[in-house]
């Protein structure tokens, strides 16, 4: 049994397919099932179950998957702070989000980072959901994912940064654009630019709503929340969206108004990461630098541990969409 057996047997559970693993790691299909196969010999048991789409774990390869996926996220973590004890305020942080993430949340912290930290690179990976994130972060060598906050997830350490209020989107000739407040109850009957449904923030709106009683119709759906707001600017509907920090409020002789609703409870953002106790001390650098920049702008933050110390530039590479 081999650390190489076991990153691949994860990936396979992951991912459900055993040629799907072995095009994400350009191997042959067969060299992914002999991987499986030594781990079955050693173990005495049945780990993958075929099905007419794919694999799936049996109980023992669910017990198996359990422990390789922490044993091996526990390793990569302490391999990356060797790498810094060695390298200095040298080497990378990579970040699972997409670029309205980028944009609304990190600009601010990536120009304080790249001041303080002249060798350190900024990698972001693209994810379009918190799902995908998570995912992410377990199977490859990640330290941050910025997400909306949701329900507990197993792995999984989430520390909200930031609660952000709704407000509803309405081009400028529109009856509710003059309006100072939104109550919940208007929202009904309103043709809403839907939020993605496999979103968490689409999820906790919908939630929201089947709480309050609220029944909307929409007829259009989008990838993400700039989007929303350039329909609702084009007068293709209204959109519930979170109020972002990054986004500078429209004026009064602007085509769109932002208008608050805050009957909606506010919507959390902030990290996930596989453990804070283990992450390593420049990506804990990053993700503070990131909340004091959020806490400074203002709203309701929380979890900001102020900025850290240092100078200089660092490369960042990435783009994309969002993945809350």
């Amino acid at each position: 049994m081999t650390l190489d057996d076991l990153r691949v047997f994860v990936a396979v559970c992951r991912a459900g397919s055993l040629s799907a693993v072995a095009r994400e790691l350009g191997r042959t299909q067969s060299a992914v099932s002999q991987h499986v196969k030594r781990l079955e010999r050693e173990t005495g048991v049945s780990l993958l179950e075929r099905q007419p789409r794919g694999v799936v774990p049996t109980e023992a390869g669910r017990v198996l998957r359990d422990a390789a996926a922490d044993g091996i996220a526990g390793l990569d973590l302490a391999l990356r702070r060797l790498g810094d004890l060695v390298n200095g305020d040298s080497g990378a942080v990579r970040v699972t989000t997409g670029g309205t993430t980028v944009r609304h949340f990190m600009s601010e912290a990536i120009v304080a980072f790249r001041q303080r930290h002249p060798r350190v690179s900024l990698e972001f990976q693209t994810e379009t959901s918190s799902r995908s994130c998570f995912d992410a972060l377990v199977a490859d060598k990640l330290d941050l994912a910025w997400v909306t906050i949701g329900g507990p997830v197993r792995g999984i350490e989430q520390r909200t940064v930031v609660e952000l209020p709704w407000v509803l989107a309405v081009r400028a000739d529109d009856p509710l654009a003059a309006r100072s407040r939104i109550d919940v109850a208007d929202l009904a009957g309103i043709s809403l630019i839907r939020l993605p449904q496999n979103s968490t923030s689409g999820i906790r709106l919908d939630a929201a709503f089947a709480e309050l009683g609220i029944r909307g119709s929409s007829d259009t759906s989008v990838a993400d929340w700039d989007t929303a707001l350039l329909l609702a600017e084009l007068g293709l509907g209204h959109a519930v969206v979170p109020a972002l920090p990054g986004r500078p409020s429209p004026g009064d002789d602007g085509p769109l108004r932002l208008v608050p609703v805050p009957g909606l409870p506010p919507l959390p953002v902030g990290w996930a990461v596989r453990r804070w106790d283990a992450l390593a001390p420049l990506a804990r650098a990053f993700a503070d630098t990131v909340a004091a920049c959020c806490t400074g702008r203002g709203g309701n933050a929380r979890g900001g541990r102020g900025a850290v110390r240092g100078g200089g530039r660092s490369p960042v590479t990435g783009s994309a969409r969002a993945a809350l």
